[in-house]
Order: structure tokens, then C-alpha cells, then sequence
């Protein structure tokens, strides 16, 4: 009968298990030296060994002629407890076996002498499923148990198991398993299964795998009907996983902001059966590797790719900024998300690639930061961005200016609500000419003072947001060619982003200005935002940019 790859290479020793050297190696030492503890706790991610190596360590504290550590599995002990028919190693599964009564069974049978080996030895898989009261049932024996018992803990959660627990058993963290040690197995495997597989499907499962010998042996199995060299082509294809040059193209449209031509990439991969939450994570994946080749130096070394691979990650990096990647990641993993609870698959994936390609479609802080980005390497790079014009505003009837009454009247302009109270509302005239405000400025720079009736520039503002941008740098791309006037009691500001008035509403940064307009001024203010101030119809997008760092000090070449 047929048995599965990871079933049939299982390892049989210490020296066969991949990637858990310093686990190995510390247990044949212990082994060799007949100090071996009363309880161990195997911790990891799936697939990295930890069963293995507790049916492994059960058969080398029970072997009568060990080698180096390791079992000899000749002996009638060894080679009953590979099949079965010594009842002495117990392998439980707590995930089923989690009750105080499947416990308390345990202890009873605990006080037996084993029948054939030198120690009983228990293995209970996915430890972290029992409950609170099979925990505490198990705790005492598990910290006095008999000369005879050995017990073997294995979870990939080991952060649900009490401290009481953890503190009565040596712990050991395996690690997940590189690319390079699984492609190397996998070679093995391959040549004693008369396979033909190359370097890069070898690569290729390896890094589907994530650090999973298991699962890499489970995807060589899927590929062993195909005829032929199993290449990255034919992994990708038993995987449901988009071939790399997709990635690529996918990629660039989103760099090159071509949401038509990505959306026709998605189209022909959903309909070739293409997992979309899957696109969706190695298209998170590539962005992770334009991140790291962005932050680190020789960024080659942490990648598992090939040297043509690097060199497209090269180029593509170079082209954009690390704010625009990281808000690509941020997108993507959100819509990786959404996948998973159930909502359609490739309408997300869709939605996901048209945000990615059009980033002027969000308003949040993420796509905000991306867009300044953007522009700020077009102006390093020498490339003029022309001013985005505004639509030309029908004609409407002329606004008479607020005007601010004495303080024995009713104040209408005290906030943005209240100021449209006080619109006059006139003859429409042929030429609309936009209402001119011209505040009264200020006489002098000391923290403001406002007489009734008198509106009055505040001066100070570039120190409150330098404050600001030390401590929150979020806020601050919402001030970014901001202003604000002193009226009375109260704090206007002029929004440079159409955006600020929405972050305002939040009682959050509503207390982080107040807070720093305070610790400036020494006085407290009510907030509000002053919409009827003059607005130029034109406006280039840098030039907020150039006074934004003129105000923190600093210089501007070309100016």
C-alpha cells in the first residue's frame, strides 16, 4: 500500500531530523549521559518536528544499545515501539483527550511498572486543548511522577499553557526549518523516489512551505503524477499558486498606477483557477521583499530568490519610495483579512488592486503620507508635477464676509457650524469674485491676546506644530499648510487639508492640538476650524511641501 511522503521519511533518529540542531544534539547528549529529565515540552510551529523527535526520544531512553545518543532501532524495543506492539510509550492527542477523566485514567495507569521497556513514556500532542481542570489534574504527577514515567509535552501554542506547566518541564523551541535545509530534503527524497526535481521547484516548495518540512513533503507528494522535471512551473501549478512573472507584472501596474491592465492580470488568473487569497498573500510577500531590499543594505541574503528574481526586485524598489510599499503591504493585508472572513474573494482582490493603483481614492493618514511621497521623489528625481486645477465654480451669489460683532452681540462666526448662520445671500452677479477676509494682524508676537470683537493671527503656530511633529507625526500631515487665528477664547484654524475637519471631530487629536497650543502659550483655548478664510482656485501640490519646511527650519534648494 501506497504511504505518504512525510509518513515514509519520517525520521528515525536525532541525526535524521533537519534544521533543529540545537535541539538534537542537546537531547543525544543527555541520552548519552543517562540524564535524561522527567518532562519535556516540545514548542514550535507545524511541521518543524517536535513529534518526531518525542517518539524518537522514547525510543533512546527505552533502546538497550544506543549509538552516540541516538536509538539503534535493531532492538526488540525499538523495533516494537516503531510498530506498535509495545504498549509502553503512549501517544496521546489532547485536542480529543482533554477532560479531567481522560487525565485522571492517566495517573491510574502512571503507577504501573512498564511491561517491556525501561520507562513508560507519554507524548500528549497539542497539550494546550486541555482544560483548566485536566491541567491541575496533571500538575502533581507531572512534577513527581514515578521513577518509571517520563512525559513528553508537545503545542505550537504554548503561550495558552499555564506557568504551573511550563515550570515543571525543560522547554525546547524549534525553529522553523530554512528553505535551503528543506530544498536540500527534498533533493534526498527525491533521488530515492527516482524523481526528477529541479533547484527551483525544489526552491520553489520550499518557500511555499513557510518552514514546514511536513508541508513540504505533503506538495512533492501532490507532484509526483506529473511527468517529467517537477519545476517551479508545475509546483505553481499543483500549489494553485500565480507563476512568478505575474507577481512581476502585478506589481509593476501598481507602481506604474495601472489599475486597467492589473485588474485584466486578475481576470485571466481567476478564471486559470487561481487561489485569490493566495495572489493575494505572495503579492503581500513580494512587497515585503521591495521592503526589505529598501531597508537593508545586502538585502539579497534574506531573500530566497533567484539572481534574476533579485534584480527585478531591484529595479522595482528603486522606482518607488518605502512609504508607498509599506501602505501597499498595509492594503493588501487588509484585504487578506477580509478574505478570511468570508466575504467574496476576488471582489476583494479586485477592490484591493483598484486601492492599490489609485491612491487618491483613500483619505486615510497611510495613503496621504504615500501621495506626499510620491511627490517628493518626483521633485528629488527633477521631474515638474503641474498643479492639479480645481473645476471652475458655477456661478453662485456673492457672499457678503463674516463680520464679527461686538461683544455685547450674538457671535455668529464661533465655529463652523454657527458661521453659516451668517451668510447674506445677494443678487448673483456675471464675474463671481470670491469674498476677501482680511484679519486684523497682530501687534505683537507674545502669546495672543484678543480683545472682543477682534480677530487676530496667531504667531506662534510653527512652534505648535514643530511640537506637534515630535510628537505625533500622523497629525501633523493634516496640518501641513495650515494656519490659525486667535478670537476671543477661542483657537481657529484655517485647514491647508480638506481632510482636517474629520480628524478634528475625533476628541483625540482635538486634545493633542489644545494640549500643544497650551504647553506653548500657557493658555487654554476652545478648538474650532474657520472655513471662510480666503482659498486660492490654483494651488502646485509642493508648495505646501516647501512651507511645511521652512517652518521646521529646514533649507530648501532652488528657492
Amino acid at each position: 500500500m501506497y504511504r505518504a511522503l512525510y509518513r515514509k521519511y519520517r525520521p528515525s533518529t536525532f541525526s535524521d531530523v533537519v534544521g533543529q540542531n540545537h535541539i538534537t544534539q542537546t537531547l543525544m547528549n543527555a541520552v548519552s549521559a543517562g540524564k535524561t529529565s522527567h518532562a519535556y515540552l516540545f514548542t514550535g510551529s507545524r511541521g518543524t518536528g517536535k513529534t518526531s523527535c518525542a517518539k524518537i526520544l522514547a525510543k533512546a531512553v527505552n533502546c538497550e544499545h544506543t549509538v552516540n545518543g541516538n536509538p539503534c532501532n535493531e532492538c526488540s524495543i525499538c523495533k516494537g515501539i516503531d510498530n506498535g506492539s509495545i504498549l509502553d510509550v503512549v501517544e496521546i492527542d489532547a485536542a480529543s483527550n482533554n477532560s479531567v477523566d481522560n487525565i485522571r485514567d492517566l495517573r491510574e495507569e502512571a503507577n504501573f511498572t512498564p511491561a517491556n521497556a525501561r520507562y513508560r513514556v507519554y507524548i500528549i500532542d497539542e497539550v494546550h486543548m486541555l482544560s483548566v481542570g485536566a491541567f491541575n489534574s496533571l500538575l502533581k504527577t507531572l512534577e513527581e511522577p514515578p521513577e518509571h514515567v517520563k512525559f513528553i509535552l508537545a503545542t505550537t501554542e504554548v503561550h495558552k499553557l499555564p506557568s504551573t506547566i511550563l515550570s515543571r518541564c525543560q522547554r525546547f523551541d524549534f525553529k522553523r526549518i530554512p528553505p535551503e535545509s528543506i530544498a536540500e530534503r527534498l533533493k534526498e527524497v527525491a533521488e530515492k523516489e527516482n524523481m526528477q526535481l529541479s533547484d527551483d521547484g525544489a526552491m520553489l516548495i520550499a518557500r511555499i512551505a513557510d518552514g514546514a518540512m511536513r508541508d513540504a513533503l505533503s506538495l512533492l507528494d501532490r507532484c509526483v503524477s506529473h511527468d517529467g522535471v517537477i519545476d517551479s512551473a508545475v509546483v505553481a501549478e499543483n500549489s494553485g499558486l500565480a507563476g512568478r512573472e505575474y507577481i512581476f507584472t502585478l506589481s509593476d501596474c501598481i507602481l506604474q498606477k495601472d489599475a486597467a491592465k492589473a485588474l485584466e492580470i486578475i481576470n485571466r488568473l481567476y478564471n486559470d483557477s487561481c487561489d485569490m487569497e493566495r495572489l493575494i498573500t505572495e503579492l503581500t510577500n513580494h512587497f515585503r521583499n521591495l521592503m526589505i531590499s529598501k531597508a537593508v543594505k545586502d538585502f539579497h541574503k534574506m531573500l530566497i530568490c533567484s539572481q534574476n528574481e533579485i534584480e527585478i526586485i531591484r529595479r522595482q524598489s528603486d522606482s518607488t519610495t518605502l512609504a508607498v510599499i509599506m501602505s501597499c503591504i498595509d492594503i493588501l493585508t487588509s484585504s487578506a483579512a477580509n478574505m478570511k472572513q468570508g466575504a467574496n474573494r476576488r471582489t476583494v482582490a479586485e477592490l484591493s488592486i483598484i486601492r492599490l493603483c489609485t491612491p487618491s481614492l483613500d483619505a486615510d493618514v497611510n495613503s496621504l503620507v504615500r501621495r506626499i511621497s510620491e511627490l517628493e521623489k518626483a521633485v528629488a528625481n527633477g521631474i515638474s508635477v503641474a498643479p492639479q486645477k480645481a473645476a471652475a465654480p458655477a456661478p453662485k451669489p456673492a457672499e457678503k464676509p463674516i463680520e464679527i460683532k461686538k461683544e455685547t452681540e450674538t457671535v455668529q462666526a464661533a465655529s463652523p457650524k454657527e458661521e453659516n448662520k451668517a451668510e447674506i445671500q445677494t443678487e448673483p452677479s456675471k464675474e463671481y469674485a470670491a469674498p476677501v477676509f482680511e484679519p486684523k494682524k497682530a501687534e505683537t508676537a507674545a502669546p495672543m491676546q484678543s480683545n472682543a470683537g477682534e480677530t487676530v493671527p496667531f504667531t506662534k503656530w510653527p512652534e505648535v506644530t514643530e511640537k506637534l511633529f515630535a510628537e505625533n507625526k500622523s497629525l501633523i500631515a493634516m496640518l501641513t499648510g495650515s494656519s490659525a487665528y486667535i478670537y476671543g477664547n477661542k483657537f481657529l484654524l484655517i485647514k491647508g487639508s480638506p481632510v482636517l475637519e474629520l480628524y478634528l471631530k475625533t476628541g483625540e487629536y482635538s486634545k493633542i492640538i489644545k494640549q500643544a497650543v497650551f504647553d506653548v502659550t500657557g493658555k487654554s483655548y476652545s478648538l474650532g476650524v474657520y472655513n471662510n478664510a480666503p482659498q486660492e482656485t490654483e494651488k502646485n501640490p509642493l508648495s505646501d511641501l516647501v512651507s511645511r519646511a521652512k517652518q521646521l527650519g529646514i533649507k530648501v534648494e532652488g528657492e
